[in-house]
């Protein structure tokens, strides 16, 4: 027999959460449930990111991006506030190595202008009072408003909130949609909209009920490093101007609630969307999809895949990632205590047609049905008000 249920979305990441809580704080009472195939919370993109709550000037002005980042910036620091999560107000500063990058930091600065978010380009003269350790061509970017947090405490207050609302989390289910006619539902709940937040597995779920056909999915895994910081002592995230064409943000330093100075990531393209080791997280599908997406950067303009793929392989090894990183703050390059830190894995939509990676979170909705594809980085950052705005333009109009 079904449980009947007014809305059930699947997924129970930030993103999935945050809908739950958006419906039920618009329509108290209803009944809200969201399944997860997981055990616990977080135990993929929600709970393995870096904790970075971006300030959003990376992203053109058109985009959902742009539109949800700055905001959910503030909006993730006065839920952590709430409910005493820890955040670091480090801040961050956007390095130039050359000439060449030099020039971009004036496009980093209009987007961010163009977004509303608090930036300075400032001389490289003043960044030794901002972040003694960085080094910098010319100019810099300040960013003050880019922090860091602690994700699963993230995760938790949202759990919390959302219980406190009413709503429920089940957890260890396995979940597939059907279809009948127009309209979609997940088997052993009657349900009058169903979410699909189900992150790096949302365009599968899409895909076999007739959905997102146009898409494939690459996989790019995160390999990080880190030494205590007494080792490197930053003050602040120092990050390089993003590459023009790939959409990496490259090579970075990040600091962590427990004071740790983290170098990485990588973004070395693997067969599995889960694949956090060698021999285990990839199947026959994930392989076919990566492989399919990965041809169709290669046949396409936007992108060079080749180069994303020779870039990024030499960093496996530590020598060449602390090398890279040095470019940044020099004296990471006598560092000797580098410890690896578990990987992510940001699962990047692939656009078959345009042959290029999809640069904005992706919504389809289709009868009593809404799928949230390709909902990563800053998806973390922007997960409240961009969990608020599909509840109230795709959900709430349908009950």
């Amino acid at each position: 027999m079904s449980t009947k249920q007014d809305v059930v979305i699947v997924g129970a990441g930030v993103v999935g959460l945050s809908i739950a809580i958006s419906i039920l704080d618009s329509k108290p009472g209803l009944k809200v449930t969201v399944i997860d195939k997981e055990v616990k919370l977080g135990a993929h993109a929600s709970g393995k990111n870096s904790g970075v709550l971006h300030a959003g000037f990376y992203y053109s002005p058109d985009s959902l991006k742009a539109k949800f980042c700055r905001d959910g910036n503030f909006r993730l620091k006065e839920l952590c506030r709430k409910h005493s999560i820890p955040i670091l107000a480090t801040g961050k500063v956007v390095v130039a190595r050359d000439e060449s990058e030099n020039s971009r930091l004036d496009n980093l600065f209009d987007r961010g202008t163009k977004n509303g978010v608090e930036l300075a380009l400032l001389s490289s003269g003043e960044l030794k009072r901002i972040e003694p350790l960085a080094i910098t061509h010319e100019r810099f970017l300040w960013s003050p408003n880019t922090a860091v947090s602690d994700p699963f405490l993230v995760l938790d207050a949202m759990r919390k909130e959302l219980s406190d609302r009413g709503g429920v989390i089940t957890l260890n289910e396995k979940v597939r949609l059907e279809r009948n006619e127009l309209d979609y539902s997940v088997p052993g709940y009657s349900a009058k909209v169903v979410v699909n937040a189900a992150g790096a597995q949302a365009d599968r779920i899409a895909r076999k009920v007739g959905l997102a056909q146009e898409y494939a999915m690459v996989p790019f895994m995160g390999v990080y490093r880190a030494v205590e910081e007494k080792f490197l002592p930053l003050r602040r995230l120092v990050y390089p101007v993003p590459h023009p064409i790939n959409p990496f943000l490259g090579v970075h330093f990040t600091i962590t609630l427990n004071g740790k100075i983290k170098i990485g990531p990588t973004a070395i393209p693997i067969f599995g969307r889960e694949q956090y080791s060698p021999l285990s997280g990839w199947s026959i599908s994930d392989m076919y999809q990566a492989v399919k997406a990965s041809y169709g950067l290669i046949k396409g303009e936007a992108h060079d895949f080749s180069e994303i793929v020779k870039g990024e392989l030499p960093k496996l090894r530590e020598k060449s990632l602390v090398k890279e990183s040095a470019t940044l703050v020099p004296d990471a390059a006598n560092v000797t205590k580098w410890s690896k830190r578990p990987p992510g894995i940001r699962s990047q939509l692939v656009n078959m047609v345009t042959k290029e990676l999809e640069q904005d979170f992706v919504i389809e909705v289709s009868g009593n049905s809404v799928h949230v594809l390709n909902s990563v980085s800053p998806g973390w950052t922007s997960s409240i008000p961009f969990g608020q705005w599909i509840a109230v333009n795709h959900i709430l109009p349908k009950l």
